[in-house]
């Protein structure tokens, strides 16, 4: 199986992946907290602020969001679902050019497509053993960031989520 035909990827592309684009509808005051923490972030960049940046696993860009509301970035994005890309297009949040259909351990943009590359809340979904190549991929993606929102394990598990096994570790 490629890293991009598995039973992870599968899972996000289908009616689960439909599933959490429906739970995750924008929300002002979500955003709100969200841009927050991102104006802490960008804060400890400010000698060399970030031009671009691209989202590995946007569903429908609710960090790109409120990332557009304190940086002029031009936004990149990477997403297996087809709903919440047609989402972050159709609301513009992500030019369509700058969208692609993939995954983590399988980009698609060309090295150094962006300043800083980050993930939030996509590195768990994504099983040990594929985890590096996701790891690989974003810092070949990455020109000068990369940031990793993430719950973190000392010792790997996979955890049921939502009636689903091995889609959480």
């Amino acid at each position: 199986m490629s890293m991009t035909d598995n039973a992870q990827t599968s899972l996000w592309k289908g009616a689960f992946g439909d599933a959490y684009v429906d739970r995750n509808a924008v929300d002002d005051r979500h955003l709100s907290s969200i841009s927050r923490m991102w104006m802490e972030i960008l804060s400890l960049m400010t000698d060399a602020p970030p031009r671009s940046i691209l989202e590995v696993g946007s569903n429908v860009g609710l960090n790109l969001r409120a990332l557009r509301s304190i940086t002029y970035a031009e936004f990149y994005s990477v997403e297996p679902n087809d709903r919440a890309r047609a989402i972050l297009v159709n609301d513009g949040v992500v030019p369509r050019q700058n969208v692609t259909d993939g995954v983590a351990q399988n980009i698609g943009f060309s090295d150094g497509v962006a300043d800083l590359v980050f993930t939030s809340g996509v590195l768990i979904h994504i099983h040990p053993d594929e985890l590096l190549a996701a790891c690989r991929e974003i810092h070949r993606c990455a020109v000068r960031y990369v940031a990793c929102i993430e719950y973190f394990s000392v010792k790997p598990e996979s955890v049921r989520y939502r009636d689903q096994d091995e889609a959480l570790f």
